[in-house]
């Protein structure tokens, strides 16, 4: 198979482009990439720095990927942006290079949907199967697990982790770690439940939905800090559910936590 390039499409000698891929009128793309089997450019893409992009992803009109990071730390040190397969990355969306502080790499999974507008920026680290509602901007450094959906018009403070399969409702602000199948809402992001619905969209055994609410309960109202009441947790659940809820909590951070209100 060969690629379809539209005549207006500039790209450069070194460029890497992957059979039956796609691209645009008026795409521009660096030297470094890396497009991986039928990926679609759209019109007006630039795609530039050391940038793959991995098979069957679309990215849309006037997206930015592989831009320098927004750090002013930055010395032009040579970093990098990964994006895993069947992505759909929508109109004006931005993705940026890492930073030689950061680890020098920022990762995007596989089969996310990053609506319109949003930003994903350096040493950021995205799991799969992820959503990015419009013009949601997240900083530096975060971690975002698998199945999180963040809703439109929300930021996320450098250094956050976002649990697995957690949900932030729209507009707001998380400045805090938040834990697994977390229920995010409110302007300063307040920890308000488990995403509930998407625990039973999985398909999750009612009994540990039953021990997940009992966790998120003794979470809220035990007795000490909410690491302890995360220790007692550890020795009393034998829910797989309950127990990666602790180990996030129990795991490495440069943040607190939202805690239940």
């Amino acid at each position: 198979m060969t690629a379809d390039i539209h005549p207006s499409a500039i790209i450069a000698d070194g460029a890497v482009i992957g059979a039956g891929c796609v691209i645009g009128p008026f795409c521009v793309i660096g030297p470094d990439v890396v497009l991986g089997d039928g990926v679609t450019l759209k019109s007006h893409v630039v795609v530039d720095g050391d940038t793959h992009i991995g098979d069957a992803t679309v990215v849309f009109s006037f997206a930015v990927i592989g831009g320098i990071p927004q750090d002013l730390k930055f010395g032009g040190e040579k970093t990098r942006l990964r994006i895993g397969a069947r992505n759909r990355i929508r109109e004006h969306v931005t993705m940026n290079t890492g930073t030689a502080g950061g680890g020098g790499e920022t990762r995007v999974g596989d089969d996310g949907l990053f609506m319109a507008g949003c930003h994903i920026a350096h040493d950021v680290q995205v799991g799969n199967r992820v959503i990015v509602v419009n013009s949601t901007a997240i900083a530096g450094h975060c971690i975002i697990e698998d199945d999180v959906i963040i809703g439109g018009l929300s930021g996320v403070h450098q250094w956050v982790r976002i649990g697995q399969g957690a949900i932030i409702g729209a507009l707001s602000m998380v400045s805090k770690d938040v834990v697994p199948h977390g229920l995010v809402q409110g302007p300063r992001g307040v920890l308000d439940g488990l995403n509930l619905v998407g625990l039973k969209r999985k398909g999750v055994d009612r009994g540990d939905i039953t021990a997940m609410r009992a966790a998120f309960q003794a979470l809220k109202d035990g007795e000490g800090t909410f690491q302890d009441r995360a220790r007692r947790l550890a020795e009393e659940s034998e829910s797989a559910y309950v127990q990666q809820m602790v180990a996030f909590i129990l795991g490495d951070t440069d943040r607190n936590f939202l805690t239940p209100g």
